[in-house]
């Protein structure tokens, strides 16, 4: 008779083999912002504080923190989705346009945000472009290890 096999990899038992899927998303993108903002290899560029993220919005975004905050959801999204491009993080991060009487519509937002944090993130070796000639971002090993290890702290701190 076989005893039944039990993995050493559950993501329950220890802190071995947890992933970005393992952890709550808002959980994982406050905990990888500060850790983008404490390592200091990420530069906000300078018109970060005037700038706003959608032709929709009306006023810029409140929180100081709100450019490592969507680089650290850029992340997570390139590490679940992959080979997404800057077309993809503006439909992803697009929404409702209000246009006053006229009916309402989805409107894109802007790209220069996630077209800079791409550079950013590559520069890093956390992303690199996809090589099958469709375009787009993907996590690098590196890169998924740094999110995994992020990921394992979490967990280990539930």
């Amino acid at each position: 008779m076989s005893v039944p096999r039990i993995s050493n990899n559950h993501p329950t038992e220890g802190g071995c083999g947890v992933t970005v899927k393992d952890v709550p998303a808002q959980d994982f993108i406050v905990a990888y912002a500060a850790h983008l903002k404490r390592t200091g290899k990420i530069e906000v560029p300078k018109w970060a504080d005037l700038v706003k993220t959608a032709k929709f919005k009306e006023l810029a975004p409140y929180d100081p923190d709100w450019y490592y905050v969507r680089a650290a959801s850029i992340a997570r999204r390139v590490y679940l989705r992959g080979n997404v491009g800057v077309g993809a993080m503006r439909k992803i991060y697009g929404g409702r346009q209000r246009r006053g009487t006229i009916k309402e519509k989805f409107a894109l937002s802007g790209g220069s945000i996630p077209r800079h944090i791409f550079g950013q993130l590559e520069a890093m070796k956390i992303l690199e472009k996809s090589g099958d000639g469709k375009g787009g971002r993907r996590i690098t090993e590196t890169g998924q290890r740094d999110l995994d290890s992020i990921a394992g702290q979490i967990k280990a701190g539930q």
